[in-house]
């Protein structure tokens, strides 16, 4: 599993251009929409999938996500769903990194040792528990990182640098910078200060560095991936989704595509960025 994530970040580098990280949240509205969400993602652009796993409670999420988490759990959304939706990609697409997304009660409750065998049967290459910090490692990172499983941390602006050795110990894959304190769906952080931060994080790693939290437009995508290796995409997806609904919360003909059509348009600010970082 980490070689298809560290594969993905190498003919990246190589391409000399950043990643396009596309999180949309597993089972919204339903299960076969999101399904196809998630298989147009790659198509449309997205280099890297992160799969929302709903949660009753989410802590770090803005409105967005949480009604996204929300429309899943209504619409019968459970964490074998989730696996199931990674499963049923995989038979389509064995090379894009799919990364989970979410927090540990669902994970405690299903059973670390069990949902570990099963995320890995199903593909998964790495997790990102906001809720787990480094002092919880023996929790789900060190038995995640024994079956090859990455397990990404979070950085953020209050990260300094004698924090900073503690949260990259034990992390794979790529670290995840959230750009701003606060929830997702903010405003766009000052792109001279990811820039500065991202800079002040790899004099510690040699792992690549994804920006995260406010990331909504083609020209945001390309500020933030002139410095970044990789860029975030989480709420704009979410809203995304949630336009193209209808009035009760039931997908549309135009929902996958509204999808695809805004990750496109990301993914060309990506592709651009290099091109601002030179100007």
């Amino acid at each position: 599993m980490t070689a298809r994530m560290d594969q993905r970040f190498a003919a990246l580098k190589a391409e000399g251009r950043p990643a396009l990280v596309t999180y949309f949240m597993g089972g919204d509205p339903d299960y076969d929409t999101s399904l196809a969400i998630m298989k147009a993602l790659p198509e449309a652009g997205a280099d890297v999938i992160e799969l929302g796993m709903p949660f009753s409670d989410p802590m770090a999420d803005g409105p967005a996500i949480q009604l996204a988490g929300q429309r899943a759990l209504k619409a019968g959304q459970t964490l074998v769903r989730t696996l199931d939706l990674a499963r049923e990609f995989r038979k389509t697409d064995n090379e894009t990194p799919i990364v989970m997304m979410g927090y540990y009660n669902p994970i405690y409750v299903y059973g670390v040792e069990r949902f570990l065998d099963d995320a890995l049967a199903a593909g998964i290459d790495g997790l990102i528990v906001v809720d787990l910090p480094p002092e919880m490692d023996d929790e789900l990172c060190i038995p995640a990182r024994s079956r090859d499983i990455n397990f990404i941390r979070l950085a953020t602006p209050t990260t300094d640098d004698k924090r900073l050795p503690t949260v990259l110990k034990n992390t794979s894959g790529f670290v995840y910078y959230v750009s701003m304190n606060g929830i997702t769906g903010s405003s766009l952080p000052d792109p001279s200060r990811v820039a500065g931060a991202v800079q002040r994080i790899k004099a510690h790693t040699d792992l690549p560095i994804c920006v995260g939290f406010g990331v909504k437009t083609a020209e945001h995508a390309r500020l933030i991936g002139a410095n970044a290796d990789g860029v975030v995409v989480g709420t704009a997806i979410v809203n995304q989704v949630a336009t193209n609904l209808t009035a009760d919360g039931k997908a549309t003909g135009d929902t996958v595509q509204a999808v695809a059509t805004l990750v496109r348009g990301l993914a060309s600010g990506v592709r651009s960025a290099r091109l601002a970082a030179a100007e």
